[in-house]
């Protein structure tokens, strides 16, 4: 279904054709502008799904993290490295989750530095129902078959990897 405002021309298209002649090659001007426009489609989507639940994506997916976690908790150095956030930015969502009685902190039993973070059972709760959100449109991602989800996952993945954030 085309969305309110919907145009009758690819506006991305119209931009590669007019940076041809103008600038030079547009592939990669338009595949990053592809890109940054379904960045912005999956936000809103996932945005609107996870409001009813007082959460953004950020929090939801330190509550997945969490709720992954071999032990039932983690510390917070290690929730920056697996959501690769610097360390002001995770003291903000484990704030707002905490305070939202999400999630509670708890000193570490080995690292006096450390602090660990896990989930309240309501914390539990709010993302299963979360999680049932988000997965009952998709994450917003529409207009592909399985394979095709698979091989834009991996095209990512390349560039992710070229980009450093794994080896």
């Amino acid at each position: 279904m085309a969305s309110r405002g919907s145009l009758p021309f690819d506006p991305i298209q119209r931009a590669a054709e007019l940076w041809e002649e103008r600038v030079g090659p547009a592939r990669t001007m338009a595949t990053v502008t592809s890109v940054m426009r379904v960045q912005q489609i999956l936000l809103s989507a996932v945005d609107t799904a996870l409001r009813p639940h007082g959460l953004t994506f950020a929090r939801y997916e330190a509550l997945v993290l969490l709720d992954f976690a071999r032990r039932g908790s983690l510390p917070m150095r290690v929730m920056g490295e697996r959501l690769q956030l610097h360390p002001t930015s995770v003291t903000n969502i484990v704030d707002r989750l905490q305070g939202d009685d999400l999630v509670r902190r708890m000193p570490h039993p080995t690292d006096r530095r450390a602090t660990l973070v896990e989930l309240t059972t309501e914390g539990r709760a709010r993302l299963e129902k979360a999680t049932a959100a988000v997965t009952g449109i998709d994450f917003g991602l529409s207009g592909l078959d399985p394979a095709e989800e698979e091989q834009l996952t991996a095209l990512l993945r390349s560039v992710r990897r070229a980009a450093g954030d794994f080896a």
